[in-house]
């Protein structure tokens, strides 16, 4: 599929994600990049990764799975896309960040977000097996702060949500599937189902 045959009609698209800050960061994500009245859909899949993601491999496995996954679910669908947000320890201290893999017809992309820098008291519950979102509630006394501004969010005081983290990165993601002339020889292991 071309992008501007995307572009003429509403494509449907797949998050594979219920999470409504992963819904609204696609759906702003694709109106930045002209698709507009794109018709989105959440679905559960699961990323075959640890619920929190330690490294960068892990986390791109987890969002290329559940894009694959969302695919497989929905062969139709314009657009398949898998977000997993992950963490890496770098000197015994975390930082946080999320992969975003999109599907096509035919070809992938993907984007890394931003990565930032976890305060201690988050990194040491992280390192002990708490998973991100958890850890933010528990040092800052939030309620499900992942389904709201994250991590980044809190630390920000919401001037970069969650939502904007990943909203950059789905447009990044796109890239090959706005320029599919450019990105026709590449075969991309993402695409693989």
């Amino acid at each position: 599929m071309n992008s501007s045959t995307s572009r003429q009609k509403s494509p449907t698209v797949i998050v594979a994600s219920l999470n409504p800050v992963k819904l609204e960061a696609v759906r702003l994500g694709l109106e930045a990049t002209g698709i507009l009245h794109a018709n989105i859909s959440g679905v559960e899949i699961p990323s075959g990764v640890s619920d929190q993601p330690i490294d960068d491999p892990e986390t791109l496995r987890g969002a290329t799975n559940r894009a694959v996954g969302a695919r497989r679910m929905h062969p139709d669908a314009t657009l398949c896309v898998g977000i997993e947000g992950g963490i890496q320890i770098k000197q015994n201290q975390a930082e946080a960040f999320a992969w975003i893999v999109i599907n096509w017809a035919g070809g992938s992309g993907q984007s890394r977000t931003s990565s930032f820098q976890l305060p201690e008291k988050v990194s040491d519950l992280i390192q002990n097996g708490t998973e991100l979102g958890h850890a933010v509630d528990k040092v800052f006394g939030h309620v499900n702060s992942k389904q709201k501004g994250g991590a980044v969010g809190s630390l920000t005081n919401n001037c970069i949500t969650r939502t904007d983290l990943y909203r950059q990165s789905v447009q990044l993601a796109l890239i090959p599937f706005m320029n599919p002339v450019l990105f026709s020889n590449t075969e991309n292991s993402n695409n693989k189902q």
